[in-house]
This record gives structure tokens, C-alpha cells and sequence, in this order.
């Protein structure tokens, strides 16, 4: 009887913390998708990412992070980046493309894609990276903030510092945000006026974002960029039309949109290939 009782014992203590997971074959695929209850690493055979060439609008950008990721790629000294800004303007899809590009010039480097909910469980995605070190990882977090009672602000510290054991020499990290500080502006406004001491009210999650050796700030295009990035997707793709014609609907349908954006350029580019008959 009371064995029994002790063998669910243990069991149900095993479901609470489960035994760690084995180490994945990263020669399976060049990006994975870490997912936790169970912990696991997904290979991603066929990532959804466009040609880095086709990324209109952000060149200086474009330029600065494939420079960095390359240089980590090569084992040399590269920063952590944070990519803030416009939304639709491609921070995602540069990181993406990046990796591409680099792979493409034959450098060997994986990418791991981690979601914002499960940054409590950065430390154990850490240790199974830090545990092969053949192999290098961009550490990707994309669409990252924090609200005012959020905590997960704290586990991100060890992407970016590492804690005692300092971040793996085989690990860097991305992220894309849409604010530059990763928390809203007048959150900040708020804390800093409430607060006993406003000097140091939101100094730990605004420091947060010094932490990233990197700041490419992604802004609105205009009517030229936005109509260049849809040429260079119909070129791409055999897409045939007119100029005159394109930027007479593609006008039409920012309007609809209420504004320009890479998304936006890429969404109506979408529908004119579909028309056309043009599988992408």
C-alpha cells in the first residue's frame, strides 16, 4: 500500500517538474520554435520569409543587423538588437531574411523563434543552447513589451546579462517591438509622476532596452517606398502590370488601408498576384 502511494507520488511530482528534455538533433533543420508543458524544440523545415533584397526602405538598417548577424555567424564579437518601431515596416521579416542571407553565404548559424509568454522559461531554453556548442543561435522574441505589472520583463535579463553564468557565447538575441523603450509611453509618464522616487520608478524595465548593443529604428514609408516595394515583389515573382496602372490601385488600396506600410504593400501585392493568376 505504501508503495503504491509513493510510486503516484513521485509520478505526480514528475508532471509537476518534469525531467529535462533530451538534447535535439539541430542538424535537423536550420530554425526551430521552442514550446514549453512539455519543453521541446520544433524544427522548422520551411520558414515563411521573403528575400532580403525585397526589403525596401530600411536599407541602413538591412545593412547594420546583416553585418552583426554575420560577424556572430563567423564567431566574432556581435550585439544583441533590439528592432523597434512602425509596425509592418519588416522588423520580423529583416530577421528572418538575415538569417537567410547569412546561411546563403554558406556560415553555419540556427535560429531559435521563443514567444513572449514563455520568457520565464528563457533559462532552461538557455542551458539546452549553452550545451551544443557547435552550433550557433540567433534567439528570436518577436512583437516584445511589457505592461506595468508584468514580470516577465525580469526573465529577459538573462538573455541579455546571463546572471552569474553570463549569457552563451553561442547565443545572441533579437527582438522587434514596437516601442522603443518595450512599455508604453504614457505608462512610463505615469510611474515617473506617482512615484516617491520617479528617478528610479521604471529605471529597471526602461534600462531594459540599453541592454541591446543594437537600436535600428523602423519608421512609416512614403508613397515612393511603398510603391517600390510592391514593383520589387511583381519583378520577384512575375507578376506583369503596368506602372501607371500599379500605383493607380495600389494608391487606392492604402487608402482603404488608412496608411502605407511594408504589410500593407505586401497584403495588396497578395491580391494582384491572385488576380493575375500568379502562384507566390
Amino acid at each position: 500500500m505504501e508503495s503504491t502511494e509513493l510510486t503516484r507520488i513521485a509520478e505526480a511530482l514528475e508532471r509537476i517538474a518534469p525531467a529535462p528534455m533530451e538534447a535535439p538533433d539541430f542538424d535537423r533543420a536550420d530554425a526551430f520554435v521552442w514550446h514549453v508543458s512539455p519543453d521541446r524544440l520544433v524544427p522548422v523545415p520551411d520558414v515563411n520569409r521573403v528575400d532580403i533584397d525585397l526589403l525596401v526602405g530600411i536599407g541602413r538598417s538591412r545593412d547594420t543587423l546583416l553585418a552583426n548577424t554575420r560577424q556572430f555567424a563567423q564567431g566574432l564579437p556581435a550585439n544583441n538588437a533590439l528592432l523597434w518601431g512602425a509596425r509592418g515596416m519588416g522588423k520580423s521579416s529583416l530577421v528572418k531574411a538575415a538569417h537567410a542571407a547569412v546561411l546563403a553565404e554558406g556560415l553555419a548559424l540556427k535560429i531559435v523563434e521563443l514567444q513572449r509568454e514563455d520568457l520565464p522559461t528563457v533559462g532552461r531554453l538557455l542551458s539546452i543552447l549553452r550545451a551544443a556548442p557547435r552550433h550557433r543561435f540567433v534567439l528570436f522574441c518577436d512583437d516584445l513589451s511589457f505592461s506595468h505589472d508584468d514580470q516577465h520583463y525580469k526573465s529577459l535579463k538573462a538573455v541579455l546579462d546571463g546572471g552569474i553564468e553570463g549569457r552563451p557565447d553561442n547565443v545572441i538575441f533579437y527582438a522587434t517591438s514596437n516601442r522603443r523603450h518595450l512599455m508604453p509611453r504614457d505608462m512610463i509618464e505615469n510611474e515617473r509622476s506617482s512615484a516617491i522616487n520617479p528617478s528610479e520608478s521604471v529605471e529597471e524595465k526602461v534600462s531594459l532596452s540599453d541592454r541591446f548593443g543594437l537600436w535600428l529604428g523602423f519608421h512609416p514609408c512614403d508613397q515612393d517606398e511603398y510603391l517600390a516595394m510592391i514593383r520589387g515583389y511583381c519583378d520577384a515573382h512575375g507578376v506583369e502590370i503596368d506602372d501607371e496602372t500599379l500605383r493607380a490601385e495600389a494608391i487606392e488600396w492604402q487608402a482603404t488601408r488608412g496608411g502605407r506600410s511594408g504589410r500593407v504593400a505586401w497584403q495588396f501585392f497578395t491580391d494582384l498576384a491572385g488576380r493575375k493568376g500568379v502562384r507566390v
